[in-house]
């Protein structure tokens, strides 16, 4: 009777076992598809887009209308290998130049969607300009978002067109905001060809691991284990890389050339505390300016002078 009564318990333990690990497995694909496939897309309506950048940005709608007028603001398509094929958008200088920036956007966001820094740079420093389209952006393919990943070798493709584009003997700035930051910082850990110069950096993220566990919490009240463990091993598996090596904190500190960290002190989706590690593990040369009162993102939007000012004299100490 007793082994009866043993086997029993046993039997219903391993289902038990058996529904909490198919209900974590479920959890994790919807978290991974959550995060890296969403619904919402905004980047995705080119037209949109375009609207939205005017109605938020009026002052760049001159400036892009003359660029479409003169057919100076052009698309260009490279396919990486893994056979995705990706979109940017560029436009040279005004006046034949070297001086070149290669502006990387946010998540769910666009090249469209950055034509105010492509105006910061184009048009107020008289810079050519290249803005990618990230994977599953914009015009770009690519079956889920990678978070800045899998993105910064895209990017150092794309900062070996722009050179190309531009005369071969660039030199180059590397800007980036929100997850187009956190490429950024991936980009910068990696060996850098001798044209680039130096990064600026706008309110990116840590790691994705932190940033995930971040937004499970608030959004859903959970801890990070088991759904955000479960998901990482099945992005492991599905795309090739997790969430924990993602990590602009660890790329920073393999990077020589100078970077700009800017921050906004009331930045509550990528939290302004990621800031001071990410700048704490960043060697020498470095700057970072927290920009008082501003929101994720909106530093520029609502500074515009003074961010302009900023950046400009940042990168002129390296780029002439």
């Amino acid at each position: 009777m007793k082994k009866k009564v043993m086997k029993r318990i046993g039997g219903i333990a391993l289902t038990v076992a058996l529904l909490l690990a198919a209900a974590t497995a479920a959890g994790g694909f919807y978290m991974l598809d959550y995060s890296l496939r969403p619904g919402t897309n905004d980047g995705r309506d080119v037209a949109a887009s375009y609207r939205y950048m005017f109605d938020e940005y009026p002052y760049i709608q001159p400036w892009v209308d003359s660029l479409q007028t003169a057919g100076a603001l052009r698309d260009t398509f490279i396919v990486n290998p893994d056979g995705i094929r990706l979109h940017a958008l560029y436009a040279a200088a005004a006046q034949p130049t070297r001086r070149t920036a290669v502006i990387v956007h946010g998540y769910t966001d666009s090249s469209v969607r950055m034509l105010m820094i492509g105006y910061l740079y184009h048009r107020a420093l008289g810079y050519n300009i290249l803005l990618p389209d990230l994977q599953h952006c914009g015009l770009s393919g690519g079956s889920a978002i990678q978070m800045g990943w899998k993105d910064r070798l895209d990017v150092l493709r794309w900062m070996e067109v722009a050179n190309a584009l531009y005369g071969g003997e660039t030199q180059m700035v590397v800007h980036g905001i929100s997850m187009g930051a956190a490429t950024t910082m991936c980009v910068s850990g990696e060996p850098q060809p001798p044209y680039v110069k130096c990064f600026v950096e706008d309110c990116g993220y840590t790691s994705v691991w932190a940033q995930f566990a971040k937004e499970l919490k608030e959004q859903f009240g959970l801890p990070p284990f088991p759904l955000l463990h479960a998901a990482t091993t099945l992005c492991k598996l599905r795309y090739g890389w997790s969430f924990g090596e993602a990590s602009p904190l660890k790329q920073v500190a393999k990077c020589s050339l100078p970077m700009l960290f800017i921050h906004g002190s009331a930045d509550t989706y990528v939290p302004t505390q990621m800031v001071y590690p990410l700048y704490e593990a960043k060697p020498e040369p470095k700057a970072m300016w927290v920009v008082p009162g501003a929101a994720h993102a909106v530093s520029y939007k609502e500074n515009r002078e003074e961010y302009t000012r900023r950046v400009h004299r940042f990168v002129e100490q390296y780029i002439h």
